[in-house]
């Protein structure tokens, strides 16, 4: 392999190691916190190792481990949801997509980005009204929900509000990414730190 194509090889994993132009400097934000919420799925993973040695080898579980693992993996995978919009890396059927002409596309990108920004939008609502339940009791005052183990921890409502957190920034990276498809950026190049005006 030649050096140019070694370079190229390089700069084609580097690419995928980053968000998309088209979603600015929050997308930028979004991606370099993904580390933090994958550090979060090797602590689970080494809480339940120690778990198992604790019950199994030492006979003294803990009555936190199995809650605290739920709710790391359940916060990461929140967030992947937000990482996969700022990557543009969700699932989805280019069947019909990849056939279009490169203006068409264009179209399409905007359109598709404002729907799903209006679709975030109607799901930070709902996740505003779970979050009331959870976080507040009927007089007003604070009273996070806990999970009624004899640990009782108040990782329902921390989980809740977390969501209610990602679905907002994801409705307003999805509006980035109209914006920036409507003017015509439509490089496949991904961002690189300080870049972008959103």
């Amino acid at each position: 392999m030649s050096n140019n194509e070694s370079e190229h090889g390089l700069q084609d994993k580097d690419e995928k190691d980053r968000a998309v132009a088209q979603a600015g400097r929050l997308g930028w934000l979004i991606n370099k916190g993904g580390i933090v919420f994958a550090a979060g799925i090797v602590l689970s993973a080494m809480i339940l190792i120690q778990e198992v040695f604790l019950r199994y080898v030492l006979n003294a579980p803990t009555i936190w481990a199995h809650e605290t693992t739920i709710f790391l993996c359940a916060v990461a995978f929140v967030y992947g949801g937000l990482y996969c919009t700022a990557r543009n890396a969700h699932i989805r059927v280019v069947i019909i997509y990849d056939r279009l002409h490169v203006k068409l596309r264009r179209v399409f990108d905007v359109v598709i980005s404002l729907i799903c920004a209006v679709s975030a939008g109607f799901f930070s609502y709902a996740a505003w009204l779970m979050v009331k339940r959870a976080a507040f009791a009927p007089d007003g005052s604070l009273r996070l929900e806990t999970s009624g183990s004899a640990w009782n921890p108040p990782t329902p409502a921390l989980l809740k509000l977390f969501m209610l957190a990602v679905l907002v920034v994801m409705t307003v990276q999805f509006l980035i990414l109209a914006y920036h498809y409507a003017r015509g950026d439509v490089s496949k190049r991904r961002m690189m730190p300080g870049e972008g005006d959103a």
